[in-house]
């Protein structure tokens, strides 16, 4: 992937209409869990979630991009497609923690882990003060790295499992 191809990737991470779904049911769920309360209620207090849920987005894939660009890693998972359900498993694993440098070999990703951790105490200066606290950034920094390990098992076993949901022909 050249330089040009990683900032189409993250810039369509960020805008595209899956990404807004996103964006808006995540916010539902704040606003559902009235979090954070200081915010309140109805539909400015949605709106705001819908802001920094979109803003934390932004910042997310901005920093990805700035990393992978800069560090020469390639920010795509690549399947292995073969072998048991448990070695799969492994390489999903395996590829949210390391990734492909633009030469091929093999490095830490520090775009992935980097953008993680980065926007979630980024996106924690505008909320309330009681949360932009270090363990809330962990926190989601992690369950930011945990979204990742999902889509890469998914993009691992989907093609599996499309091709046995899928009617004979």
């Amino acid at each position: 992937m050249d330089v040009n191809d990683k900032l189409s990737m993250h810039w369509k991470a960020t805008v595209s209409p899956v990404s807004a779904l996103g964006v808006l049911a995540y916010a539902g769920l704040l606003q559902e869990t009235n979090s954070p309360r200081e915010w309140g209620q109805g539909w400015d207090a949605y709106g705001e979630r819908v802001g920094s849920t979109f803003g934390a987005s932004l910042i997310h894939n901005g920093l990805a991009f700035g990393l992978d660009a800069t560090l020469h890693q390639d920010p795509r998972y690549f399947p292995a497609h073969q072998g048991s359900w448990v070695k799969r498993v492994g390489h999903a694993v395996r590829g949210t923690i390391l990734t492909k440098t633009d030469k091929g070999t093999e490095t830490f990703s520090t775009w992935r882990v980097g953008s993680a951790y980065g926007s979630a105490f980024l996106s924690n200066l505008w909320y309330p003060k009681r949360l932009d606290t270090f363990g809330l950034g962990v926190g989601q920094g992690s369950i930011t790295l945990g979204f990742d390990l999902v889509k890469n098992l998914a993009t691992e076993f989907w093609p599996d499992l499309k091709r046995k949901l899928s009617p004979p022909k």
